[in-house]
């Protein structure tokens, strides 16, 4: 998974437990907003703009994806275990003692968790953990849907909506939209850990595996970016329903979209690596879009 939920840099968050996330609820935030900070640099920037009563809660929230993600991304030997606890948990049942539950029955104590959203996302960790492949374009936006529209759908209970029918699923379609732009930015990291997060039916009708070569990719990346847009056409309108966080998550949703125009002027794909919308311009486009939030709900 990547930044949306998954942020961009892998590595250095999954505690095992004992570690740093069981010393206590202070060190747990700390860890929270540490992890947030270097390794989801663009919804670090973003949550910035959260209201401070609900700020910390989405920084333990994401701490519990980006914990479990890590564990998976990582194959590490108790990733299984992790994420059936988590699976317990959102069923009911009694779940072992980890991290991640004690953070979610701490948050479920003050929000609503749609427990649905959780099992959904644990069904994600484990289509990583078996190494998927994604036949269809149907099957791609189940896989984004249960590794980053459920964050989505899961933080904006924590926001709070105000028509929760219509919000949810355009929080939905916001976090597949990310995630989309998440698998094409990393097309080459993913290559070079033997992923391919593209329908094969996609790469096929665009020339098969030689298809995702730099520099011949150029129609197939056209062809991503327009369903990536899709779906955030469909999510954004949703952010004016939100309660709480409208101008946080306009922002977020401003700078991850602008990956997709980072790539298209850099070529569609001409070069390898990874497309990375300079700091400066991410700060623009991301206050622009906020302060747009923010007449919209005077309005």
């Amino acid at each position: 998974m990547r930044e949306s939920a998954r942020a961009g840099v892998r590595g250095s968050t999954a505690q095992g437990h004992g570690g740093v996330l069981n010393a206590g609820a202070d060190s747990t935030l700390a860890e929270a907003r540490r992890t947030t900070q270097q390794v989801a640099r663009t919804f670090s920037l973003a949550c910035r703009l959260l209201p401070a009563a609900l700020r910390d809660d989405v920084y333990l929230l994401y701490l519990v994806f980006r914990t479990l993600d890590d564990l998976v991304d990582e194959g590490r030997p108790d990733a299984d275990a992790r994420v059936a606890a988590v699976e317990a948990w959102a069923r009911g049942t009694a779940p072992p003692s980890t991290p991640e539950v004690d953070i979610l029955r701490d948050l479920s104590a003050r929000h609503d968790l749609p427990r649905d959203e959780m099992l959904e996302f644990c069904a994600g960790m484990r289509s990583d953990l078996e190494a998927d492949v994604y036949a269809t374009e149907e099957d791609v936006d189940r896989y984004c849907y249960r590794v980053a529209g459920t964050v989505g759908v899961t933080m904006a209970a924590v926001l709070g909506t105000s028509d929760r029918a219509r919000a949810l699923p355009a929080a939905g379609a916001l976090g597949m939209a990310m995630q989309r732009t998440n698998i094409l930015r990393d097309i080459d990291e993913d290559l070079a850990r033997g992923r391919v997060y593209l329908a094969q039916e996609s790469v096929a009708r665009f020339g098969g595996r030689a298809a995702l070569e730099p520099g011949r990719r150029g129609a197939l990346m056209r062809d991503q970016i327009a369903q990536a847009d899709a779906h955030y056409e469909q999510g954004i309108p949703g952010i004016a329903l939100l309660r709480n966080g409208r101008r946080a998550v306009a922002a977020a949703a401003a700078m991850y979209r602008e990956i997709l125009r980072q790539i298209e002027r850099e070529g569609h794909g001409a070069v390898p690596g990874r497309a990375v919308v300079p700091l400066r311009r991410k700060l623009v486009v991301g206050a622009r879009e906020a302060a747009r939030s923010r007449r919209t709900a005077l309005t």
